[in-house]
């Protein structure tokens, strides 16, 4: 929920740079950008880890390159006035330049990459594999009606590719909010060049396909690691990552351009003065509804990730419950051969961010291993929440009369007994108002899981944004879908620590 938070305001409220500190959101008129070289000392956005990412760094040493994680976060930063201006692919801008008419180019092409899919060192094969089949997609002429059809002619249909004999699948690496021609998502598919490349590459092997939505800057890792079988994008060839991965035969050549708004640059000066006044308040909440919910059923991907994001959260708690007795047992035994590695269980995973400790599972501890990420976030969650579960019980039973366990063993119940009807039940309801508090921050901290390709409710706005360009309503959106969660679950809670009073059992009694 903070990330949510934080996000909507670094979208939503002003940035304080020299293009948002004016009337309007606009540069004065001499101020205005009419080349590249007026860039040089303004704030610059670029996608965290791309090639625009180096060459801004290097070729602009004055200005305040911003890093995004998203492409679509970088478009919005740029909308919004969180940055002067962005440096991204320019396929992918002239395809989305035509649906958002207040974004402008700035300047010629940059920079040409060859662009190829990405391989492990370690299966050259595959890549061989990739290599003969690209050939022959070119030699039968298909590869040129894909490049006619996706980027020339701006279509959005995808051709029916059958899988005959289904020999296993391929786990492909990839970034679903890069945008057409290349790829999307609608009507909850995805859609584009690569993905359709992908899939008859898949087809030609005989297997299936799993596409992973991943972060930009968690592809290459995750190819190294061996947790995607290949990186099924645009990923442009360079030397530094030539080192870490394999590439196979470029496919494309893309360009690399400079973008703001139309309003901040001098060539488009007439045009920016002649755009109508936009529409009414309420016209907006109607026209956002209907293109972050309603169009091309957007309400699915919520839907999807909202069942994600409860799944996730149930089963993190329970493990983490039933792994925090277990933690909780051993930190309050008098043998140090118990005790002393709970506490340094403790202490490490409370010391460590959740973040880290995902990436760690995900990454190192399943490195090699073929594992469902859900299963990897329900350990990672649980682990993490079990640590201070542990706490929360010792606080809990230490809290009670050690009189009351030596009054039960009095009464000729042994320790086991003891501490199931005596002492349990009132640790419950001591521990209970702080219990929730975890697990309510838990259910907030699933938030993150789209690091390793889980498709929660997060991800969906990420998904949702990269199409309609609106900052604030999907954000605003599953802000309430995550408060709805935590309140039912709080409510399953308070209806436990209901009926764990006495005085509630009382009144049952004597309404009966």
């Amino acid at each position: 929920m903070l990330k949510i938070f934080l996000l909507t305001l670094s979208l939503v409220l002003p940035f304080k740079s020299y293009a948002t500190t004016h009337p309007d959101n606009q540069l004065p008129l001499v101020t205005k950008l009419s080349s590249l070289d007026d860039i040089k000392d303004k704030s610059i956005g670029v996608l965290l880890g791309s090639v625009h990412d180096t060459y801004a760094h290097k070729n602009y040493p004055n200005a305040v390159v911003m890093q995004y994680k998203s492409p679509s976060d970088l478009i919005l930063g740029v909308k919004t006035g969180k940055v002067d201006v962005g440096l991204y692919v320019n396929e992918l801008l002239i395809e989305r330049l035509r649906d958002d008419t207040s974004l402008g180019m700035l300047g010629d092409v940059l920079e040409i990459h060859p662009v190829a899919y990405g391989f492990n060192k370690n299966n050259s094969e595959l890549r061989e594999k990739f290599n003969q089949f690209f050939k022959e997609l070119k030699e039968s002429g298909v590869y040129d009606d894909m490049i006619d059809r996706w980027i020339k002619k701006g279509d959005t249909k995808m051709p029916k590719i059958d899988t005959p004999n289904i020999k296993g699948e391929f786990r492909v690496g990839h970034v679903s909010d890069s945008g057409l021609p290349f790829v999307t998502v609608k009507d909850n598919e995805l859609i584009g060049l690569n993905i359709e490349l992908t899939k008859r590459f898949a087809a030609s092997q005989g297997k299936a396909v799993r596409f992973d939505d991943m972060e930009f800057g968690s592809i290459i890792p995750a190819l190294t690691a061996g947790k995607i079988d290949f990186v099924g994008m645009t990923l442009m060839v360079t030397e530094e990552r030539k080192t870490k991965i394999d590439f196979a035969d470029p496919f494309y050549q893309i360009g690399m351009s400079a973008f703001a708004l139309k309003k901040n640059i001098a060539a488009y000066n007439d045009i920016a003065e002649k755009n109508p006044t936009g529409p009414s308040f309420l016209q907006g909440i109607v026209d956002s509804f209907n293109s972050n919910i309603i169009q091309e059923k957007r309400y699915l991907l919520l839907w999807d990730g909202l069942k994600t994001t409860v799944i996730i959260s149930i089963l993190a708690t329970l493990f983490g419950t039933i792994l925090g007795g277990i933690i909780c047992f051993l930190r309050m035994s008098e043998n140090n051969i118990l005790n002393i590695p709970a506490k340094i269980y403790i202490s490490i995973l409370r010391g460590t961010p959740v973040l880290v400790l995902l990436m760690l599972i995900f990454y190192v501890v399943f490195g090699s291993v073929n594992v469902n990420p859900i299963v990897v976030a329900t350990i990672a969650f649980g682990m993490n929440f079990a640590a201070y579960a542990a706490e929360i019980f010792r606080s809990g039973i230490e809290g009670i009369e050690k009189g009351q366990m030596e009054a039960g063993i009095a009464m000729g119940f042994n320790k086991i007994k003891t501490f199931i009807y005596i002492i349990l039940p009132q640790t419950v309801r001591r521990i209970l108002p702080i219990y929730k508090g975890e697990f309510i921050s838990l259910v907030k901290m699933t938030s993150i899981v789209g690091y390793i390709a889980v498709q929660d409710l997060t991800k969906a706005s990420d998904i949702i944004r990269s199409r309609t360009f609106d900052a604030f309503f999907p954000l605003i959106m599953i802000a309430i879908l995550y408060f709805l969660i935590s309140w039912v679950l709080m409510q399953a809670l308070d209806y436990i620590e209901k009926i764990t009073d006495p005085k509630f059992k009382r009144q049952l009694r004597s309404k009966s």
